[in-house]
């Protein structure tokens, strides 16, 4: 964990999963799935090993920070996968409607992410 771009690679995983999410609403043939919280890579990482490694960086700041990810990042997979629910049910508007609500807690999780790698 003591690698400088760990949390890089987290952040990384939630924009991917991001692009796909964004390129699923926009097209009319995708098959992307949602997750739900705990499968994506972030949330893997966030449920498994992740307090762990906070631990090891032995710095209060950073479990605080580490906890304020569970409800954004939670809340980021329910909107998601309810815009993709609209979108699989012809409710193209209802979908785009919900991303601007997906992007800000994308910023949230961005943000804490990087207030993290910042503490390595």
């Amino acid at each position: 964990m003591t690698k400088k771009a760990f949390f890089m690679r987290r952040l990384n995983d939630h924009i991917q999963y991001l692009k796909k999410l964004d390129e699923t609403l926009k097209v009319s043939n995708s098959e992307f799935q949602g997750t739900n919280h705990r499968d994506c890579r972030l949330g893997q990482w966030i449920y498994n090993e992740g307090p762990a490694e906070i631990n090891l960086l032995q710095n209060d700041k950073a479990n605080q920070i580490f906890n304020s990810l569970l409800e954004p990042h939670k809340q980021f997979h329910y909107v998601s996968n309810e815009a993709l629910e609209k979108k699989y049910n012809g409710d193209d508007s209802g979908a785009q409607s919900l991303l601007t609500e997906l992007h800000i807690l994308s910023n949230t999780l961005v943000n804490k992410l990087l207030e993290l790698d910042s503490m390595q």
